[in-house]
């Protein structure tokens, strides 16, 4: 890092201040997020490296079956890019923003559940694993950039071993109690948020549209016993026809619950624990 010489003294405080914030061995600066594996916690897999791969910096995750895993955010930050590079380079890929200069990508992906400008905490869930792109097998190309240019890996604290295959098992557990799924990972590709309701603290429940197909789709996720089982419901009922519900005791959301309601008023809720919440009729062609 480059300073500008105001005096010998400053120069000498610029340079102390610059050794500081740089990470033993990892030659990356301490104000870097806390970054850890992008899958759930308790996962294992082989993180990659090696001489040539573009760039150079970048992990390959690599582990038998591990098409269709689900792939979750590295660190707390806002989604930057969603992209689609069909049967070339990443594939289909996101980028997410941490701040500071900070950015992670993954790629290769199967599908992608997360859209631009979505907050997402350490351990939301947002896509799978997948062979897209100029991808010779099914893994996950994972990226921590700095302004622009991939740096080497860490994760955890730990700094990924180059160039060799390294086993690393997960930490990423939801960022302390976060449930790391999202209401378009739970409902699929084509819907969209168009109302939700939080239960006091407890979860909020999702009604999302698709109008390609002209589905509703009702998803309840928890904010409390993150992955412990607890009672928790979701429903949704097109006027005239009978009411679908999907009720249980659940680690992190009930749902989803689908219905064709084009042109169509709907009623929809939810409950976890002992806090519930019932709409009217309405969103009557959406």
């Amino acid at each position: 890092m480059k300073f500008r010489k105001i005096s010998a003294a400053i120069g000498a405080v610029a340079v102390a201040a610059s050794a500081a914030l740089v990470s033993i061995g990892a030659g990356q600066a301490a104000a870097a997020p806390a970054f850890k594996m992008p899958f759930k916690c308790g996962y294992t897999a082989t993180a990659a490296t090696w001489q040539g791969h573009s760039p150079e910096n970048s992990v390959d995750f690599q582990k038998s079956g591990i098409w269709k895993t689900p792939v979750v955010s590295s660190a707390p930050g806002t989604v930057s890019r969603v992209a689609n590079e069909g049967n070339t380079s990443y594939g289909k890929w996101i980028e997410i923003d941490h701040g500071g200069g900070w950015k992670t990508r993954y790629a290769h992906l199967y599908s992608q559940g997360v859209s631009v400008g979505q907050k997402v905490n350490a351990g939301t869930r947002i896509g799978r694993v997948g062979n897209t792109g100029g991808s010779s097998g099914p893994h996950l190309h994972f990226e921590q950039r700095l302004n622009g240019v991939a740096k080497r890996v860490v994760l955890g604290g730990r700094n990924v071993p180059y160039f060799t295959k390294t086993s690393f098992t997960s930490k990423n557990c939801g960022g302390g109690g976060s449930n790391p799924y999202t209401a378009k990972e739970i409902c699929g590709n084509g819907f969209s948020v168009i109302n939700q309701q939080g239960l006091s603290g407890n979860g909020r429940v999702y009604l999302m549209y698709n109008s390609g197909s002209g589905k509703n789709c009702v998803t309840t996720i928890k904010n409390t016993k993150i992955g412990k089982a607890s009672a928790t419901s979701a429903f949704l009922e097109v006027q005239g026809g009978s009411r679908k519900t999907d009720k249980g005791k659940f680690s992190y959301y009930a749902g989803p619950v689908k219905a064709q309601a084009a042109d169509k008023c709907v009623k929809w809720g939810g409950s976890v624990g002992d806090k519930s919440f019932t709409s009217k009729f309405g969103h009557c062609g959406s």
